[in-house]
Parts: structure tokens; C-alpha cells; sequence
């Protein structure tokens, strides 16, 4: 039985794209699979946002788990139905979101917000969201692609073991959640009119925003330990690393990670 849903047409987004349609849901195992299921019987348009105000089977990176407690924070996925975009410019789509999320939660926080390559949002050290897409590749283009996004809002109990952080632990002020998913997609639109456009900012603002650019970090390459340090991203979204021999080499995640914090 699919869960109880919500649809409304956002008075607060009107003549935007990205969540017009709001289609909100009590509780959730994950909303991009909630999404991929809409999407499969095409009950949602381009711009559909799937709200979770309790998630509880939600997937980030390397499998983890990304549970949110009941209206605490933001758990929703974007569903998107790109009209030109390249299978081999995909990652452009996790520069959208991570920009995105890094703008809003800057704009709150005292402390320097970064992105973590390839797709989470840290305050210095701490992580505050992270970020799951799902693309459908049909020839050399993204049909479709499911931009699923965790953000720890009003949290305060989390997991010392992932080093986590909430808007309300950083400002000491709790945040209507609702206002928070605003600013996030009007963000999130803004940042889509730059690829669409292929705006330079796009590109050069990811860069300026990454974590641990220019200083000495642990990796795992091919399940190795090693030292590097980041430089950039390339166009297919790989990081660029250099090593402690003075070799540049770029990797994408299924051979480089960052090391354990």
C-alpha cells in the first residue's frame, strides 16, 4: 500500500519549476525509491519534489544508511527529466545539488561549509547532508535522474560515529524545516538554470567549494591507503589528486575514496 500523500501546488514556488509540484509523505522507507516507483507509472512531472517527513530506509553513499526522525529535518528526492543532457556530463547534476545545499546551510551557519567530493556538505569537518542520484542513461543521454537529498535540520541525538551536524546544533536556533526546503529548491533552480545554460559559475563555484583542496589527506586507492592531495574535479567528475611522488592523476569513486575522519 503506498503511502499516505499530500499533493499540493506550492503557493510559495509559484513560477518555479522545481517543486511546483510538492507531493508530501508521512513516513517513507526512501523517498528516491518512492520517486523512481512515481516516475516508472509516470505520475510525476519534471520538477516533482517527494517530501519524507520520516524516512526510514533511506541510502547514501557506500550503502549507508541516511534515517531522518519524525519532522526533524529534510528528506526528499527531485525528480528531473533533463531535455539535452549528456550521459558524459551527468556529475553537472551533483554540482546542482551539493551548490545548492552548501549555499543554504552557508547562509546560516558561521563555520565554513564545504563539499565533500563527490556529494556531501560538511561544516569544517562534520557532515550536515548528503546526496543520491539516480540517472537513467538512454544512448549518450540523461533521460531522466532522481536527485535524492538528506539534510539534518533540527536534529540533535546523531551518530558521533559519522561525525555529524545539524543546523540546530551549529546555530543553537531550531529551523522551520519547511522554510529551509524553500530555500534549498529556489537554490537548487538557480543552480539548474546554470546548467542548463552552461554558465561558467556552475563549474568554478564547485571548485572554489571543495573540501581539502591543496591539502594533504588520506585515501584509500583500490582499497590502498595513501596520502594525496586534492586539486580539482575533471568534466566526468573525478577527482584530481595529486600524490606524494608528484604524480596528478584523476579517479572516479569505484577506485578512490577518502580515508576514514
Amino acid at each position: 500500500m503506498a503511502p499516505k500523500a499530500v499533493l499540493s501546488g506550492n503557493e510559495n514556488m509559484t513560477g518555479r519549476i522545481i517543486g511546483k509540484e510538492l507531493i508530501e509523505l508521512g513516513s517513507v522507507g526512501s523517498t528516491n525509491k518512492e520517486a523512481a516507483e512515481r516516475l516508472a507509472l509516470s505520475q510525476v512531472a519534471h520538477g516533482t519534489v517527494i517530501l519524507a517527513h520520516e524516512q526510514t530506509d533511506g541510502r547514501g553513499q557506500r550503502g549507508r544508511s541516511w534515517v531522518s526522525g519524525s519532522s526533524l529535518d529534510l528528506t526528499f528526492s527531485i525528480v528531473l527529466l533533463p531535455s539535452r543532457l549528456r550521459a558524459s556530463d551527468q556529475f553537472k547534476l551533483a554540482k546542482v545539488a551539493a551548490l545548492a545545499v552548501q549555499e543554504v546551510v552557508q547562509a546560516k551557519v558561521l563555520n565554513e561549509v564545504k563539499i565533500k567530493w563527490p556529494n556531501d556538505v560538511l561544516v569544517e569537518r562534520r557532515k550536515i547532508a548528503g546526496i543520491l542520484i539516480k540517472n537513467a542513461i538512454v544512448g549518450n543521454m540523461v533521460q531522466s535522474s532522481i536527485v535524492g537529498i538528506g539534510l539534518n535540520v533540527n536534529s540533535r541525538e546523531l551518530d558521533e560515529a559519522y561525525l555529524p551536524t545539524s543546523l540546530r546544533l551549529e546555530t543553537g536556533v531550531e529551523q522551520d524545516r519547511m522554510t529551509v526546503l524553500e530555500e534549498l529548491l529556489s537554490a537548487f533552480e538557480r543552480r539548474w538554470v546554470q546548467l542548463e545554460t552552461d554558465h561558467p559559475a556552475l563549474g568554478s563555484d564547485f571548485s572554489d567549494a571543495l573540501w581539502s583542496v591543496g591539502r594533504w589527506t588520506g585515501f584509500e586507492l583500490d582499497g590502498n591507503p595513501i596520502t594525496a592531495r586534492a586539486m580539482d574535479v575533471d568534466s566526468d567528475g573525478r577527482l584530481i589528486v595529486e600524490t606524494e611522488d608528484g604524480k596528478v592523476t584523476a579517479y572516479g569513486l569505484e577506485r578512490l575514496r577518502f580515508g576514514e575522519r
